[in-house]
């Protein structure tokens, strides 16, 4: 066998890496794609997101972890552009919650709430199945799909969506419940305190 079609046998037959693709932020702001050895956008990063790509971007010289960040910038692009998620009033509420007692908390809820949507979303009818492929997902195709479906499939699913929602805003509540009685339970006058001796 040539050379060369031993080298092209040997790179077709290596595995793609192991873990989540990285990318490396430089000072310049620039993202640099160690898998496909070039520079993107934070547009390839968005597109990366939406076909469900893991990966992790790190600063280039000390290797500290910026996903959250750059997460964040997408975030924020998508909210000044086209139609934003968060309202005025739910971003004041979200910023209420840093530094608060509840703040853990509210973010396991929000993950939560999230998660449950989606996993309802998959429990849609077969030919829904691309709007929770995130690459065929459109808001477009979501439109379309909510048009053809009947009002009783509609209200059931969000009745299922709406219990679960409800069920983790419970457990919550006994989370916030049990620290409070821990918080507490030290001060005469609350549950857990023995009475004092006269």
């Amino acid at each position: 066998m040539a050379p060369q079609r031993r080298a092209a046998a040997s790179a077709a037959a290596t595995p793609p890496p192991a873990g989540p693709r990285v990318l490396k932020k430089y000072p310049n702001r620039r993202l640099y794609d160690t898998q496909s050895s070039s520079y993107i956008t934070l547009a390839d990063v968005k597109r990366m997101v939406m076909q469900g790509d893991p990966f992790e971007v790190r600063e280039a010289k000390t290797g500290e972890d910026l996903t959250r960040s750059i997460l964040l910038q997408i975030i924020l692009e998508e909210e000044t552009e086209g139609m934003p998620i968060f309202s005025t009033q739910m971003l004041a509420q979200l910023i209420r919650f840093y530094g608060h007692a509840m703040q853990g908390m509210m973010g396991a809820y929000l993950e939560k709430n999230l998660q449950t949507f989606v996993e309802l979303q998959a429990r849609f009818a077969p030919p829904a199945k691309g709007l929770y492929d995130p690459a065929a997902f459109t808001p477009e195709a979501w439109t379309h799909w909510l048009q053809g479906q009947s009002p009783t499939m509609m209200q059931n699913l969000m009745n299922q969506y709406l219990e679960q929602s409800g069920s983790l805003f419970a457990q919550m509540q006994e989370q916030l419940q049990r620290n409070s009685a821990g918080l507490f339970a030290g001060m005469p006058g609350f549950p857990g305190k023995p009475p004092a001796q006269p």
